[in-house]
């Protein structure tokens, strides 16, 4: 094979990955949904623990998945690698500020669809909840690529919240990010 070749190949690959898209999971997902929840290194900074069995899965996609204000699959070719969601806040006084979320198959961490993922949340949250005026992320300190995904995104790193959660038995310093409505978007 030609270092011509090699590099069609390679662009190709590249390119398969501009076509990022997000809709609601399904149950018929449950397989692809598998694929990062039952893998350690995806659940590691996770605050869930990591998946076991796909009876497990469907009861999660079925009962708080499907059911959650805002939750998307990222997808390749319809096919969910990922998810991101956007958790409001509640009470009174929080209503404007929500929590992002999302998780990413292993095989496609290092590409920029998180990234890419994030700005796609960021470009349309604004006008679906127009009481939204924050979005804000948490981090575990030794998740580095979590971290500059966000950064990519154009999040402002606001600080560290230190002991601020219980993961996996051990108390963890988490990196707090935000992204405002009147933030400009990220190209």
């Amino acid at each position: 094979m030609d270092e011509t070749t090699r590099k069609s190949e390679g662009e190709k690959s590249e390119d398969k990955f501009t076509e990022i898209t997000l809709r609601r999971i399904e149950l018929s997902d449950v397989d692809d949904f598998m694929e990062w929840a039952a893998d350690e290194k995806v659940s590691q900074f996770c605050t869930w623990d990591t998946y076991t069995c796909k009876d497990q899965a469907l009861d999660f996609i079925k009962n708080i998945a499907i059911p959650h204000p805002w939750l998307r699959v990222i997808c390749i070719n319809n096919k969910a690698i990922g998810s991101v969601s956007v958790t409001p806040n509640s009470g009174c006084f929080d209503t404007c500020r929500a929590e992002l979320g999302y998780v990413l198959a292993y095989k496609y961490w290092g590409k920029g669809i998180a990234t890419k993922a994030v700005k796609i949340v960021v470009s349309n949250i604004f006008q679906e909840w127009s009481n939204l005026e924050r979005l804000e992320a948490l981090v575990d300190i030794d998740n580095k690529g979590s971290q500059r995904v966000l950064e990519k995104a154009g999040f402002l790193k606001e600080g560290v919240l230190r002991k601020f959660k219980n993961i996996k038995g051990r108390s963890r310093d988490e990196v707090i990010f935000s992204f405002l409505s009147t933030d400009a978007l990220q190209e």
